[in-house]
């Protein structure tokens, strides 16, 4: 069972291993894995027309889009019966977006937007990482023929890095945070007419709509909304994205209902959950020098969430809630993940489901379905 402070019982305590550490060997920085490379023969030859800049566009963009239609999203749902036992919650659904090609949720919105820079006309895409994000864009680049240049804060070391040369990508290194690689990146967009790729701007709809298809996967396979989607919070796009995907299935008359939205991040390290339990009207920026990151939060924290105000929104609209969650928690649910449900994903990613399952610990829940998101597969 999982006692209150996030340990198992039963398991070795997860407190035992120094979060901050880098090198542990349970989760390095930023370190979601990518699936194995390589096409299928018949889209090997796609991608070669995808990236051929010498053909006609029309054929390039029809064949980039057979390769993002096989390769990317339709991920796995499955029910977490071992999570219902250890919880008391039951009917527990688990949409694991580890399975797309670079291991996480960004492929969605790489390929999106690899494509809308095809589609217009563009040669080179840019955007900011700490890893995850630009390993997706680096690949989506590949694959249509564009040229990809990636900013990254010169303090963060990820072995995504080596993945994105692999690729392609120019890496450039920035002094300060992540918040600076974006302003680096954006203007360097706006300078050489490079694609922004970036969270917020002018892409927020494509990036929006790319996050809705995650409510329309869980709604072919439930073939309703459940009651309540559980999501880890970091910019707030993919939250926000999926309560989109929801709202226009209800107003269509696909689902009976609206899930409430539920957010999940490091504790005391966001502005999305900080703004929703001091009961704020909008996201305010936290003070960088106070957060602090270590191995297992990194991909949560965010002292400017760029699409906060989205997810604030999402959660509010639909009576859901957010709240914290701690780096030894989310150890202790991916372990148990790892051993009662054989999934294996980054520590970070479990940020939306520990929220469920305490406000359930607190005030029981209705029997009823419930879907979290765990957006990382674990290197």
């Amino acid at each position: 069972m999982i006692d209150r402070d996030g340990s198992i019982q039963g398991s070795p305590d997860p407190g035992g291993t120094a979060a901050g550490s880098i090198g542990s060997g349970f989760f390095l920085l930023d370190g979601a894995a990518s699936q194995v490379q390589g096409l299928a023969p018949e889209l090997e030859t796609r991608k070669r027309t995808a990236a051929d800049r010498a053909l006609p566009l029309n054929e390039r963009l029809e064949a980039f889009e057979d390769i993002m239609e096989s390769e990317v999203g339709d991920t796995a749902l499955s029910r977490a019966r071992n999570l219902e036992r250890e919880t008391g919650l039951r009917q527990v659904y688990l949409k694991f977006e580890g399975g797309n090609p670079t291991g996480t949720q960004k492929d969605r919105i790489a390929f999106a937007q690899a494509m809308d820079a095809l589609r217009r006309g563009f040669e080179a895409i840019t955007v900011a990482t700490c890893g995850n994000y630009g390993a997706a864009v680096g690949l989506a680049a590949s694959m249509a023929g564009l040229d990809c240049l990636v900013y990254i804060p010169e303090s963060y070391h990820t072995k995504r890095a080596q993945e994105m040369e692999a690729a392609g990508v120019r890496i450039v290194r920035v002094e300060g945070d992540y918040e600076a690689a974006v302003q680096a990146s954006r203007e360097r967009a706006g300078r050489d007419e490079m694609y922004d790729a970036n969270p917020g701007g002018a892409n927020t709809s494509i990036q929006l709509r790319a996050y809705g298809e995650i409510a329309y996967e869980i709604y072919d396979e439930l073939r309703d909304a459940p009651a309540a989607v559980a999501v880890p919070v970091s910019n707030g796009t993919t939250l926000a994205g999926i309560q989109r995907g929801f709202q226009s299935l209800y107003r269509r008359g696909k689902t009976s209902r609206m899930p409430r939205m539920v957010g999940g991040s490091s504790f005391g390290k966001n502005p999305v959950i900080r703004a929703f339990t001091k009961n704020r009207p909008c996201c305010e920026d936290l003070e960088p020098a106070r957060i602090r990151e270590t191995s297992v939060n990194e991909p949560l924290i965010n002292w400017h969430s760029i699409d906060g105000d989205h997810a604030l929104e999402s959660i509010r609209k639909t009576a859901g809630w957010a709240a914290d969650a701690s780096d030894k928690a989310m150890i202790a649910y991916a372990r148990m993940l790892r051993e009662r449900e054989g999934l294996s994903v980054l520590p970070a990613s479990t940020a939306g489901l520990i929220v469920l399952v305490e406000r359930h610990r607190r005030e029981p829940l209705p029997g009823d379905r419930y879907v979290a998101i765990l957006t990382g597969r674990r290197g």
